[in-house]
């Protein structure tokens, strides 16, 4: 095994959505945070100050550029957009809600190991302190959810690693989106994100097919990461659970379906749709 060279150049991809709350905080830990030579914000048509907290840093800092989509394509395209317009050799994905700090992405590259080529997540907590099962999860199995649904409507914790401390870097299927560090060769390999998924499960789809490509996926679980949760999403909780249970859909129809039967699939299909309405009920009471 094989690790990054020291110094290799990371290049930070951010999109954002109605970010304003959380979005000047990350920027300036991203300036901070060493290893990072350019950073790229690509928005999705915010209606907030978003833009105008971006521009104020970009005036501030040469590596910060940013892209205003004059629509909302979706995260998957916006995240190919920002690494499209970066030559750096590592790209890191973070969230505007993910507050790295200084050492964070320095740390992640020097534990990530070039041979297998690996995609690597941090240990995601929240302001309690308490750790993001999604920093650590399995591949989804949609029989097994089946089977479960009733006791676990969720299927949450179905999909939850547990962690293991002993493993400075814990080899798992899938790490979370809100924090990824990639090698280019890697995510070009892979083609990226795939831009059919609009919110949710494109983390979950690019991971496994980068373990499909000879790569492999770890989470760091030394290095923490503040993440506050769905910033971005708490304007609109009917759109992005509707694009959420689409994208489970999608990842099932691509991966899952090939495999199972018809019958299986109906239910699967059931099964998603059905937990739609309660999860939009569960995100109205959060509000």
């Amino acid at each position: 095994m094989s690790l990054a060279p020291e110094g290799a150049g990371v290049g930070a991809v951010v999109v954002t959505y109605q970010s304003a709350s959380t979005i000047d905080d990350c920027l300036a830990r991203l300036r901070q945070a060493e290893g990072i030579t350019a950073i790229r914000v690509v928005d999705n048509q915010s209606a907030d100050d978003t833009l105008e907290v971006v521009q104020r840093h970009a005036l501030a800092d040469p590596r910060v550029r940013f892209i205003a989509n004059p629509d909302n394509p979706g995260f998957s395209v916006a995240c190919n957009q920002g690494a499209r317009d970066l030559d750096t050799p590592w790209l890191v994905f973070v969230n505007p809600d993910c507050l790295v700090e200084r050492d964070s992405v320095r740390r992640m590259l020097a534990l990530a190991p070039t041979t297998p080529p690996t995609l690597v997540g941090a240990d995601l907590v929240d302001e309690a302190g308490r750790r993001d099962p999604a920093a650590r999860r399995r591949d989804p199995d949609f029989a097994g959810m089946l089977q479960g649904v009733m006791r676990n409507p969720t299927g949450k914790a179905m999909l939850a690693v547990a962690i293991d401390d002993a493993q400075p870097l814990q080899p798992v299927d899938a790490v979370s989106g809100a924090l990824m560090l990639v090698p280019r060769e890697l995510y070009e390999r892979v083609g990226g994100f795939d831009e059919g998924y609009r919110l949710h499960a494109e983390d979950l789809d690019l991971c496994r097919r980068v373990r499909a490509a000879g790569g492999a996926v770890a989470v760091a679980n030394a290095v923490r990461v503040l993440h506050v949760r769905g910033v971005s999403s708490r304007s609109r909780p009917v759109f992005v659970e509707w694009h959420k249970h689409r994208g489970l859909w999608r990842y099932f129809r691509k991966f899952e379906a090939p495999r199972r039967g018809t019958l299986v699939g109906a239910a699967v299909f059931l099964a998603i749709w059905l937990r739609f309405p309660l999860s939009v009920l569960r995100a109205a009471l959060k509000r």
